[in-house]
């Protein structure tokens, strides 16, 4: 069976940033990567389920909304995936790093923290979120993003 792309990439030298993991036709893929893989550092449900309410819900009233195809975390708990259709990854780049200050300005509710909006709405964490996405913002902040794996 042929190995899907992911599992191509040397997850040992994958270090906290920003990657695009792959393009499919106007659909780009991209890695959000909050921590380095493989180094006993991984998010917490409760973070990770948290980061992923506010996030998802900024991101999808940016200004590419239209153009959101998905956002949501790994599996492995270092990240999160986020395909885009039709945008340069550099407004992307801006975009992640403003819905991340939203995130940590935010004041108020959680987004979907109701029995009716969410499948475990009792695991939901507002400074969970602001400590991820202020951790995370820093990463691509001090970091050239080049999008690309080393």
């Amino acid at each position: 069976m042929q190995k899907i792309a992911s599992f191509t990439v040397n997850h040992d030298k994958i270090e906290a940033g920003l990657y695009i993991s792959r393009i499919d036709k106007d659909i780009v893929t991209y890695d959000m990567r909050t921590r380095k893989p493989n180094m006993g550092d991984y998010m917490d449900n409760l973070t990770m389920h948290s980061l992923e309410h506010m996030f998802a819900t900024y991101v999808r009233n940016s200004e590419i909304s239209e153009n959101v195809i998905y956002f949501g975390p790994m599996g492995c708990q270092t990240g999160f995936y986020l395909l885009v259709r039709d945008e340069k990854p550099e407004k992307v780049l801006a975009i992640i790093k403003s819905t991340l200050q939203k995130i940590i300005n935010h004041n108020g509710e959680i987004f979907g923290n109701k029995r009716e909006e969410c499948g475990n709405y009792r695991n939901l964490n507002l400074e969970a979120a602001q400590i991820e996405a202020e951790r995370y913002l820093s990463v691509l902040i001090s970091h050239e993003v080049t999008f690309k794996y080393e």
